[in-house]
């Protein structure tokens, strides 16, 4: 237990009153960052996000009965999936909702299938091979997008282009050369040097800030009519479908997530309170977040991050930045400010976080030594990696189709299956 000592606050210990505020406003400003950027990507109110963002926290908390440090926020993994669902229903968000409450669906299915027999039969269906290459298909299919928000197209604007390439430096030298607490909020504080040159451009319509109110309640959307909110239906078409096989790469990225802050407390949340119990809490608050209009939830490498500088542990901590976030959600100035950034701040973002997303696919392949001398290998990364860029289309019958990154999953899968494994 000499890990668990390395703690300052541990994960069951609750800081007085000033230190625990402190402590929350630090966890919720590491997290900010993130948890604000899908929203802003993919046009879902960022006072939703937020709100969704805390909700979801405090019920993993209830879920892992209160043993885990977790903050839950906005996942990447579903950016590309979400978007192309979206444009595919003509902005009618019904597809995307429906398929993130079902992705929540998806993690209790798991987990409880964890809880009877055990996680081997993860491994087994998804390993590295699979896993690698389908993280890649996620962040280089959105390099497209992050090119033409960050403005580089032939005649365009140069004062554009100048901001995307700032924000990207400032993100780029913050995260390889930082220090400290710094070094944990790099998209936080590039995406405030970007809004402070874009403003110098003259590129920031303040108009939408000075009409909000400070209180106002969260843009939510739900699936049925009610007076002076977004109204979607649950829709089960092939739109919807394709965002199912994400769930594959979020839960593996869930399970690592937890291992290395299981090291970091020098505790095993795989077995107390248990995998079941987490995959629970993250697929419950996913799917809330999506009935509400939000994007999906998930642990966060931000949150092992300031944990492991700062060696403050307590789920106290956590939830307080749960409370702050759901706070904050009902602050129209603030959301106002974040809706303001413009297109090419979030570009030069984009072009540094969606190629980390990617080369986070290469990090697995090397970490876990796949040896691509075996055929076996070189095939499924090779087929996996053109049909999920290519831009292949499967017809299952009508109007009803798998493609991009849904149809790379599945194939991976299928052939990690197929082939034989002899050594």
């Amino acid at each position: 237990m000499e890990k668990e000592k390395n703690l300052i606050v541990d994960v069951d210990e609750k800081p007085d009153l000033l230190q625990w505020l402190f402590l929350s406003f630090q966890h919720v400003f590491a997290m900010f960052g993130a948890t604000i950027l899908v929203p802003m990507m993919t046009g879902f109110p960022v006072s939703v996000a937020l709100f969704a963002s805390g909700v979801g926290t405090l019920i993993y908390t209830l879920c892992t009965k209160k043993k885990v440090p977790v903050y839950l926020g906005s996942s990447f993994a579903y950016i590309s999936a979400v978007i192309l669902a979206v444009e595919a229903m003509g902005g009618d968000i019904s597809a995307a909702q429906t398929g993130l409450m079902l992705v929540g669906l998806i993690y209790v299915i798991v987990a409880l299938i964890i809880k009877f027999i055990g996680k081997e039969w993860i491994d087994k269906l998804l390993p590295p091979i699979v896993i690698g290459p389908m993280i890649a298909v996620i962040g280089l299919g959105l390099a497209g997008s992050a090119i033409q928000n960050a403005g580089f197209v032939s005649d365009g604007p140069v004062a554009p282009m100048i901001v995307a390439i700032v924000t990207f430096m400032v993100a780029a030298l913050i995260s390889s050369q930082a220090k400290g607490f710094l070094k944990i909020v790099p998209f936080l504080i590039a995406i405030i040097v970007g809004y402070l040159l874009s403003i110098c451009f003259q590129l920031v319509d303040f108009s939408v800030v000075e009409k909000a109110s400070w209180f106002s309640i969260p843009e939510f959307a739900f699936p049925f009519s009610l007076a002076g909110f977004k109204e979607y239906k649950f829709y089960f078409g092939p739109e919807t479908l394709a965002i199912l096989p994400v769930a594959i790469v979020t839960i593996s990225e869930h399970i690592g997530d937890h291992t290395v802050l299981g090291k970091i407390c020098g505790k095993n949340f795989l077995k107390d309170p248990g995998l079941d119990r987490t995959l629970i809490g993250d697929g419950v608050a996913t799917a809330i977040s999506a009935f509400l209009g939000g994007p999906a939830n998930t642990t966060y490498g931000e949150n092992t991050g300031v944990i492991g500088l700062t060696r403050i542990g307590s789920v106290y901590v956590t939830c307080g930045a749960a409370f702050i976030a759901i706070i904050l959600s009902f602050c129209g100035k603030i959301s106002a400010i974040i809706s303001s950034i413009p297109s090419c701040v979030l570009g030069g973002m984009s072009i540094l976080l969606y190629g980390v997303i990617a080369s986070n696919g290469l990090r697995i392949l090397i970490d876990e030594q796949v040896d691509f001398s075996k055929q076996r290998n070189l095939i499924i990364a090779s087929a996996m990696l053109v049909i999920g860029l290519g831009g292949a289309v499967f017809p299952l019958g009508g109007s009803a189709t798998l493609s991009g990154t849904a149809l790379a999953a599945i194939v991976g899968v299928l052939l990690n299956l197929i082939l034989p494994n002899k050594k």
